[in-house]
Formats: structure tokens, sequence, C-alpha cells
């Protein structure tokens, strides 16, 4: 039986892995976030009609104001331009003041809804130009996605709940609504108002119902849309923390730099001890200016051995002292001053090293 080669490199394409963070700010950067509309548009409906209900009588006593003086105080107004002018500006500040409360409620809810969703964010990305949207291509497969199929969907049952709402609400109140002709134009108001609002909150509610749904539906698409491969997870590790082809690069080319720098105090040392073979510390010290002989190089194996080769090339004195050189090269750093532990036998090979100059 033949045996398939299978090359997981085929499956590194697939989206199959969460977004990561930098991956989800980046896109909210963009404006692309999980909301709903519908939750947006719901709480504007249901914030209106709720306004309605509680300005109910300042609304009625405002429209009734306003048509007795339409058929009183400007019934006796000469039509010119001035008055027209002049009567249009009034119209219109007694039409702002008794829309106000519902552009307010509507404002503040759609702001709320926003923010309960996603949080607080500003961008102007989404009022770039995109020409992929002009694309008729792009623009068709839009059109017969499983997205624009889903939203036919709920359009479709939105329309239907909300014209069940107000045909039942209407066939409820259908006496009332008969007896209108026969009742002033306040209890008119009153009767139509009360059954309006009604069928808002009723409606708005029916929606934020629904908006939940479409809530949980929108994040699902968008963790969807937002999940990324194996090699976008690569990639965007190389962007943040570097190609680690070109930090190892780095890091051998900085300890080279750090080891000629070592070498080249090698030369100014007053003694180098050795293991003989493995280890070799270089030390210095002046007398006066130091506190503790200092650690100026120290290597094992091939560096040990270069170290060596520099002193005796210099005319470093060369002690060797196995115990020493371990301990050293083990617990003292390059740059540092010997521990406090190693003072007195470090000062015998120092003493050891100063006669010897002295004999020659």
């Amino acid at each position: 039986m033949g045996r398939w080669r299978l090359d997981l490199q085929f499956f590194a394409g697939e989206k199959t892995e969460k977004a990561t963070p930098r991956k989800r700010q980046e896109v909210r950067e963009k404006g692309q976030v999980a909301k709903s509309g519908d939750a947006v548009a719901a709480a504007v409906l249901l914030a209106t009609f709720l306004t309605l209900s509680l300005a109910g009588e300042y609304e009625r006593d405002g429209l009734l104001r306003l048509f007795a003086r339409a058929l009183s105080d400007y019934a006796s107004v000469p039509l010119t331009i001035d008055s027209l002018h002049l009567l249009f500006l009034d119209w219109l500040r007694h039409a702002a003041l008794l829309l106000a409360p519902f552009f307010a409620a509507a404002v503040l809810a759609a702001g709320l809804a926003n923010f309960l969703q996603i949080g607080a964010l500003f961008t102007v990305e989404p009022l770039k130009m995109d020409w992929n949207r002009l694309n008729p291509v792009q623009g068709m497969k839009r059109l017969f996605s499983l997205r624009a199929i889903v939203e036919l969907l709920k359009s479709v049952l939105k329309a239907g709940i909300i014209g069940a709402i107000v045909f039942a609400l209407l066939l409820s109140g259908r006496n009332e609504l008969m007896a209108l002709a026969s009742k002033p134009p306040g209890a008119m108001l009153a009767v139509i108002g009360g059954l309006t609002v009604k069928m808002g909150l009723y409606a708005a509610a029916a929606l934020l119902f629904l908006a939940l749904f479409d809530y949980l539906y929108q994040r699902f698409e968008f963790e969807k849309n937002i999940r990324m491969s194996k090699q976008d997870i690569k990639d965007e590790y190389k962007k943040t923390e570097g190609d680690p082809l070109i930090k190892s690069r780095i890091k051998q080319k900085q300890r080279e730099m750090a080891m000629k720098r070592m070498m080249q105090e090698v030369p100014n040392a007053d003694v180098v001890i050795t293991n003989p073979t493995h280890y070799a510390v270089a030390l210095k010290y002046e007398d006066g200016k130091m506190e503790a002989p200092l650690v100026v190089a120290k290597g094992a194996d091939y560096v040990a051995l270069r170290i060596k080769e520099i002193a005796k090339a210099n005319g470093v004195v060369t002690v060797e002292n196995r115990l020493l050189a371990q301990a050293l090269y083990r617990q003292a750093e390059v740059g540092d001053m010997i521990p406090e532990a190693f003072f007195k036998a470090v000062a015998e090979v120092l003493a050891y090293v100063y006669r010897l100059k002295r004999n020659v």
C-alpha cells in the first residue's frame, strides 16, 4: 500500500488561529469592531418613544399652541416676503423646541449603545476612500454572500415582527380609533399619541431582543474574519520581536565586539591566572586607584588559549593556579572587582608577580 507525503505547509495559510492582541488593536484602529447596528437602532427607537411617553403632554400642548397661532395670529398677518420670512423662523423655532427632546434622547441612546458595544473609539479610517468598494466583482460577491442572506433574513424577520405588533395593537384599539371623529383635537392627539407610544415601545422591545442575537452573530463573524494563520502569527512575531535569524546574528556580532574589547584589555593586565589549559582570568590592579583587583578578561578553552597567547606576546605574567582560576572564572564577571573571598589568594599571586618584575 503506497504512502502519501503530507506537506504541513499546505495548511499554514488557513485562518485557524485566534487573533493576537496586536492584530485586534490594528483592526480596531481601522474601525473594524464587533457591533450590531440593530442594537443602536433599537436603543434609539426605545429612547425616542420613552421620551414621547414622558413628554407627551408637553408635545401635545405645544402642537395645539402652534395650530392655534396658525389659525388665529398668522391668519391676520398680510402675506409679504418679510412676513413669510418671520413666520418661517417662528415655525422653525417652535418645531425645534418640540423636536429637541427627541433628538437629544436619540443622540444619547446611540452614543450609549455604541459605547457599551465597543467602548471609546475614534477613528477616521472608515471614511477614507476604498476603491475596492467600487469594484463590481467584489460588489457581486458581497451581494450573494452568506452575510447578505443573513441580513435579508433579519430584515424580513424584523419587518414581520414589527408588522405583527402594529397590527395587533391597531386591532385591539380599533374601537377608540373609530370614535376619533367625535372627539375634540386634544383628545384625538391623546389617543393617537398613546397608541403610537405603545406601538413604539413594543416594537423597540422586540428589536432589542433581536439585537441581542444579532450582536452575538456579529461577534462570531468578527472573530472569524480576524482569524490568523500560523504563518501570519510567525510574521507578526518577526515584526514585533524581530527575525530570530537577524537577532542571533546581532547577538553574535555583539559577542564578537565584546570579545575584541576584552582581548584589547589583556596587554594591560598585571597577571593571567590559568587552569592551566581550560581556564584563564586576567587581572589588573592599580594601587591607590582601585579598592581591589579588576577582572579585565576571562575565558575557557579556545578563549583561554587566546588570552594566554596575547599575554605571552605582551609580556604579561601567567601564573598557574587551578582552584583559583576556576573559582574566579565562575564567580567574577569581566569589568567587576574580584569577590572579597579571593583577596588573600590574589594578593599572594600579585606579590609573586611584583617580585618577578623587580628581579627582572
